[in-house]
């Protein structure tokens, strides 16, 4: 599937539209109850985002409650009512889910789910080791589950959804990667607890992991543990990542030649479209893989996003994706695609979290989120504070304002037009030889 280009042009006026669409009163098919997941999933009124609450350079310093209730006021205000998150072996996870339900108690009508995140390792993960067992799993495995299992128990009418592993199965997280037969063990688990009603009937089970890893990649990956997990889980949640590719896969990228006579904005616009395209040809491989085993269930998108600052492959050295410029093209693009196929987008992410590569503070992956650590609004929200969405909310104690100053002369002057199509293949043929 494709979008015309010329769509991009009312991007801005997106965040109005879903404004007031989040805003509005529940309609004839919007549940009166407190939703299930298959309620929430698929249903533009519930907009999900990756969400961690961290402040600092480490997680030892984790959010407070007062941070957290903060966080989710300002996500709630910009329509969020879905929250994903990654493990539950520190305090956030569980002071999330406290957050919400004392949000919860001092407003009935606030509402904010969460799809929570259970850590998976293989065995000897994350040591000095010199092997990784993928099918085994590490000790902390099962007392992650036991945790995910208690929070579930205690805040049902928040938890609705829990995610076995994050990247856990695709062969690139070299660190920690199992099997799938790992995954589909403690899926079945919690499937099984469900069944005696240790666990709501209602809450859904699933895998967050790369496209790749749920069989939209290579043969290597059409397991038959892999088709086994495809029946067991409740839903699919697959990641997807335009921006990394730019470096790793970049055929997509770059200006083509016979874009090369056009302005810089258009050549921007153009490769930003096929990212989308490409995103969307990684959602729609996982789905023909489903099908191909006669397997027919929701797949959602559980991460995509795009950094706005690298000093590392993606960045002005390298191929020229991240700013925020780039980042509010694909981010409306994104959503307006997703909501338009009731797709659910856990889009990663909420706010930036500068512990995820301490030893560099200009590395991407400190640089995915729709707010920075100075309570600004990146380029995709402008329209939001421009509405006044956040008003009278601060996080940090800061109120919310625009990067730049709400400049888009200075924000413009950060933003570089992608490589030409022989430059990409230059970089390609320098990597070969590299390797």
């Amino acid at each position: 599937m494709s979008i015309d280009i010329s769509t991009l042009k009312y991007w801005p006026l997106l965040p109005l539209c879903m404004s007031l669409l989040m805003g509005s009163c529940s309609g004839p098919n919007e549940p009166s109850h407190s939703p299930t997941a298959g309620e929430i999933l698929g249903n533009t009124r519930y907009q999900a985002i990756c969400y961690g609450g961290y402040r600092e350079n480490t997680r030892d310093i984790q959010p407070t409650i007062p941070e957290l209730k903060e966080d989710m006021r300002i996500l709630a205000a910009m329509g969020i009512k879905l929250l994903r998150t990654y493990n539950v072996h520190l305090d956030e996870a569980a002071n999330l889910l406290k957050a919400i339900s004392e949000l919860m108690e001092e407003d009935p009508g606030f509402e904010m789910y969460v799809m929570l995140g259970a850590w998976i390792d293989c065995k000897n993960a994350w040591t000095e080791l010199p092997d990784r067992i993928r099918d085994q799993d590490s000790e902390r495995n099962a007392v992650e589950i036991a945790r995910a299992v208690e929070l579930t128990q205690k805040y049902p009418e928040i938890v609705k959804m829990i995610a076995v592993g994050n990247e856990a199965m695709v062969h690139w997280a070299r660190e920690y990667y199992v099997e799938p037969g790992i995954i589909l063990r403690w899926v079945n688990h919690l499937q099984e607890l469900k069944k005696s009603g240790e666990l709501p009937e209602t809450l859904w089970i699933t895998s967050s992991d790369n496209f790749a890893a749920w069989g939209g990649g290579s043969e290597e990956y059409h397991l038959p543990e892999l088709n086994a997990l495809i029946e067991a889980v409740d839903f699919l949640s697959v990641h997807t990542y335009p921006m990394h590719d730019t470096h790793y896969n970049p055929e997509f990228w770059g200006v083509r030649k016979e874009e090369e006579g056009n302005s810089d904005l258009d050549k921007i616009e153009a490769a930003i479209l096929r990212s989308l395209d490409y995103a969307i040809s990684q959602y729609d491989s996982v789905l023909s893989y489903m099908r191909s085993l006669g397997i027919e269930k929701p797949v959602h998108i559980g991460e995509t996003g795009w950094a706005t600052q690298s000093n590392e492959y993606y960045g002005n050295e390298g191929s020229r994706a991240t700013d925020e410029y780039k980042s509010g093209l694909y981010y409306h693009l994104m959503r307006d695609w997703t909501n338009k196929n009731n797709i659910s987008c856990f889009y990663f992410e909420a706010f930036d979290e500068k512990w995820k590569d301490a030893a560099n503070p200009l590395g991407s992956e400190n640089h995915f989120g729709l707010f920075n650590l100075r309570s600004e609004a990146k380029y995709p929200l402008w329209e939001l504070v421009d509405q006044g969405v956040f008003d009278g909310l601060t996080r940090d104690g800061m109120p919310i304002t625009k990067t730049f100053g709400g400049d888009k002369d200075k924000l413009m002057e950060t933003v570089m037009v992608p490589p030409t199509e022989t430059e990409i293949k230059k970089r390609l043929k320098l990597r070969k030889k590299q390797q």
